[in-house]
């Protein structure tokens, strides 16, 4: 069974910085592309940052550029994302996201992705 387990979540004040993680089970993602949405109450759910297979190739929403990091163990099958310098609209359910296959590039689109995790929540006060 795959699962997508998130992990790092809470509660931090404006300017902070949190690390959420992902852990892969039940088959390799390693040559899929990975991302963290997020969905904040009463909206929908957006995209935050995407990596392709091998990490090279990265991608970012521009609300989070330059403050946000997405990253890759392969070898350990998790995905990281470093959030600093955090802002209250920063604020919601952040999820993982896998491909099922080996498609190329680092999408942005949660069409895109066929595994999903239950989320965690990141709420950042002002």
């Amino acid at each position: 069974q795959v699962q997508l387990v998130e992990s790092g979540g809470g509660l931090v004040q404006a300017g902070g910085s949190l690390r959420l993680s992902c852990a892969a089970s039940g088959r390799t993602f390693s040559s899929n592309a990975m991302g963290w949405f997020r969905q904040a109450p009463g909206k929908e759910r957006e995209f935050v940052a995407a990596i392709n297979w091998s990490g090279g190739s990265t991608h970012y929403a521009d609300s989070v550029k330059g403050r946000f990091s997405i990253s890759r163990d392969n070898a350990k099958s998790m995905v990281y994302l470093q959030m600093n310098s955090l802002k209250p609209e920063d604020s919601a359910v952040y999820y993982c996201a896998a491909q099922n296959r080996h498609y190329g590039g680092a999408p942005n689109r949660p069409i895109d992705y066929r595994y999903w995790g239950q989320g965690t929540q990141v709420t950042v006060s002002s």
